[in-house]
């Protein structure tokens, strides 16, 4: 989804609620020109702030990316890969798997770090648990006080309820896949 679209859906969700872009700044704990900016399609908003701001109309990542998708009838089963889903920003690829049906139990991600890149400042958390595994490069995952570095071939599990985030402090990308349970982050 580009950011044209992010902040559409953004501004719509927000009059949806009746909501000022100073009230739900205020309720997403980030700043009003932040919000300025991604409804208008000025920034690409990190991972952790784009989370904070559809956990305000207590949506998910997943459902936010994909509630234009509700209502259809047809699952679709095989997925080329620009029907995937991007619910990343310019520096951090999360192409979600999904044909958007309510039935889908577990959530994967294909995910390309740039370098240098990270989910955002402030760390994420959501209900369930997540596995993943490092396709290409490195990856630092900070997650309850520690720093782990994951290289290629290496795999992570983590209950995602606890505050954690991705940085990739190399100078090359990192790609890996990971899985969630349930759909909802």
């Amino acid at each position: 989804m580009d950011n044209q679209l992010i902040g559409q859906n953004i501004v719509q969700l927000r009059k949806q609620h009746g909501l000022s872009q100073r009230e739900l700044a205020e309720k997403a704990g980030i700043t009003h020109s932040a919000i300025s900016s991604i409804e208008n399609a000025k920034v690409s908003p990190s991972v952790s702030s784009l989370q904070k701001i559809v956990n305000v109309f207590s949506l998910s990542l997943s459902e936010f990316f994909t509630f234009d998708q509700a209502g259809k009838t047809e699952e679709k089963v095989v997925f080329k890969p620009d029907e995937l889903v991007e619910m990343g920003s310019d520096t951090v690829s999360m192409k979600l798997v999904t044909n958007g049906s309510k039935k889908q139990v577990i959530g994967f991600l294909i995910e390309e770090y740039a370098p240098q890149s990270t989910t955002g400042t402030d760390e994420i958390k959501h209900e369930g648990e997540e596995v993943g595994t490092i396709l290409e490069g490195e990856i630092t995952l900070e997650y309850q006080g520690s720093s782990y570095i994951i290289k290629a071939g290496e795999s992570y599990v983590i209950d995602t309820t606890v505050p954690h985030k991705f940085i990739n402090h190399t100078g090359k990308a990192c790609r890996m896949i990971s899985a969630h349970t349930p759909t909802t982050f």
